[in-house]
């Protein structure tokens, strides 16, 4: 058993509680510190999770107890915590995205690797047992060669639940920058590298009536589009359409399709670890199966930042690694680039699958 990893948790909003809740499950994460420009939400925090230290954003750079920095900022804050994480010799694991845009993104990695750090970055629902199940199947041909796929995430935005969602709204937002991330990397682990992409991205809806509390009635002016839609050709052949919105009631469409030669499947919700999986094999009298999961259940955020800390203690490569957040990163801008130039997007960063996880290991151990 290795020793366990400090962490220190930089943004104490509404996903860090889903990541000090579900990092008990890990041995190898000890929360050690907290921290938030509202110090009475970073202490209301460490009260319920036991976090035996609050201090401020400099007092847990400095802190020798803290390996990596857990970096839960707005997106816009993303890379300048980074930045500053591994200017104080930190590892740093971040909410997604990974930046704002992709020269942000490409600074961060170019710091940490001077630096000889370790850059992670969510989303880890890819290490979920849904996500990797349905990886197998792909991989091991039970849907033959993969043709083509649906991609759909499609709501009315945040606006009438979250306490602030502005920058749900700013550059840096908007549905491809939020919810694009789990939904690119779930294709990319399925499919592997992207060849090409179109995109084409509006503003449908502004300005917005905040109606949560405690900003009801504020008005947010939209910086970013809204509504996108686009096409992915991966290196594989499979081609497919991805929609992103913030402007759209009650979708019908599943979140993910993958279509194959052989037969068709039909992928867990992205922004979930453990949903259930479907396959309908070719045939007019086939009807859709659900396959039993084929990894461990019960994962939840901060599974990607135990992985990398289990990496940090054996030497191997984490699996929500910087350069696959990057990746990403590359594809949503090039989603934007594309809609203001109407021409197709070739990537611009190189891509390669992680490893699988393990089936076989005990609950909470990531040994490889």
């Amino acid at each position: 058993m290795h020793p366990p990893v400090g962490i220190g948790v930089v943004g104490c909003g509404a996903i860090s509680g889903a990541y000090f809740e579900h990092a008990a499950k890990f041995p190898i994460l000890k929360m050690v510190a907290a921290s938030d420009i509202n110090m009475d939400a970073a202490r209301a925090k460490a009260q319920k999770y036991g976090v035996p230290k609050v201090c401020t954003v400099e007092e847990l750079m400095n802190d020798p107890q803290v390996e990596i920095v857990l970096n839960l900022t707005v997106p816009k804050a993303h890379a300048p915590v980074a930045l500053a994480a591994i200017e104080h010799g930190k590892h740093t694991y971040c909410e997604k995205p990974l930046a704002v845009d992709r020269e942000e993104g490409q600074r961060v990695l170019a710091a940490a690797k001077k630096a000889k750090l370790r850059i992670g970055c969510a989303p880890d629902t890819v290490l979920g047992a849904g996500h990797q199940t349905a990886r197998k199947l792909i991989d091991d041909g039970a849907i033959g060669r993969p043709v083509a796929f649906t991609a759909f995430m499609m709501c009315p935005g945040h606006e009438s639940w979250h306490p602030s969602p502005e920058f749900y709204y700013e550059v840096g937002g908007g549905p491809m920058f939020d919810m694009g991330p789990y939904y690119l990397t779930a294709l990319l682990n399925m499919l592997g590298p992207v060849k090409r992409l179109l995109g084409s991205g509006t503003i449908a809806i502004s300005p917005r009536t905040i109606t949560s509390q405690p900003k009801h009635g504020k008005q947010v002016n939209v910086e970013t589009p809204d509504h996108i839609a686009g096409i992915l050709e991966f290196a594989n052949g499979a081609m497919g359409t991805i929609m992103t919105s913030f402007a759209v009631h009650g979708s019908p469409h599943p979140r993910i399709i993958v279509f194959g030669t052989e037969g068709t499947l039909d992928v867990p919700d992205p922004n979930g670890f453990d949903g259930p999986v479907k396959l309908r094999k070719a045939g007019r009298e086939s009807a859709w199966q659900d396959v039993p999961h084929t990894f461990i259940a019960g994962y939840g955020r901060a599974v990607g930042l135990a992985d990398m800390a289990t990496a940090l203690r054996t030497g191997r490569p984490h699996r929500c690694s910087g350069a696959q957040a990057m990746a990403v990163l590359d594809l949503m801008q090039g989603f934007l680039d594309s809609s203001a130039s109407g021409k197709a997007h070739k990537p611009k960063i190189k891509y390669e699958r992680p490893a699988p996880m393990r089936a076989d290991a005990a609950f909470g151990v990531l040994e490889d």
